[in-house]
């Protein structure tokens, strides 16, 4: 995997392409969120996360735009994020069919705000040791769902996830949770050390309407 260091209005972010990564191809897209230990202006900080440490040896036929927060917390610039994912979608090499949300922690909660927000536009989402607003799990009943989360956990309670993984199932969505027995706060490691997730996620097709984003100025990929 090539990684590149870019900015989009407010927001830096990481773009992750595959090595023989082509503009006139489709690739399926993530949208990585981290979480609160992410936050600040050193990008440095993103490019070591273990999402791309640990992921970057799967090779992925994907491509994953990571911004970083630059605030106290995803929800403090929830709109600029919104912005920055119609932004990441409005690529002419994104399938926008096959986009992805994964998160943790901080990330976490706001994968599942951001499903609630835009429903439309994910075919499915992971989030990992965080949580919502269960009572508006109805949602996102169109959209796949492999939530993760450690039984130790003391910073955000298993029973967050399990709230909402529930929730979304009794709308009559389709979710899941593993919960990793013995794990605390850190259950992204068993996330993204899980091949298994990875095949499951990228086998995800939007099904439902899918919003075609438009208005977008396409910025030349390495400019």
């Amino acid at each position: 995997m090539k990684t590149t260091t870019l900015k989009y209005k407010k927001l830096d972010y990481i773009l992750s392409v595959p090595d023989d990564f082509s503009e006139d191809r489709k690739y399926p897209l993530i949208v990585f969120l981290h979480g609160a230990g992410g936050r600040g202006t050193d990008i440095n900080m993103i490019c070591s996360n273990p999402y791309f440490e640990i992921t970057s040896k799967y090779e992925f036929d994907a491509v994953t735009f990571a911004p970083q927060c630059y605030a106290n917390s995803w929800f403090d610039i929830f709109e600029a994020l919104q912005d920055f994912i119609k932004f990441a979608v409005s690529h002419k090499f994104i399938m926008t069919e096959k986009v992805y949300l994964v998160g943790a922690s901080m990330g976490g909660y706001a994968t599942w705000q951001m499903a609630m927000t835009m429903p439309h536009l994910f075919a499915a989402i992971v989030p990992i040791c965080g949580g919502g607003m269960y009572w508006n799990a109805g949602r996102l009943k169109n959209i796949k769902i492999w939530a993760y989360h450690g039984s130790e956990d003391e910073t955000v309670f298993v029973e967050e996830s399990v709230k909402m993984v529930d929730a979304v199932n009794a709308a009559g969505g389709d979710a899941r949770l593993t919960v990793c027995n013995g794990v605390g706060h850190n259950s992204w490691i068993n996330a993204y050390n899980s091949k298994e997730l990875f095949q499951w996620l990228f086998a995800q097709t939007n099904n439902h309407e899918v919003c075609e984003v438009k208005g977008f100025d396409n910025q030349e990929l390495f400019g």
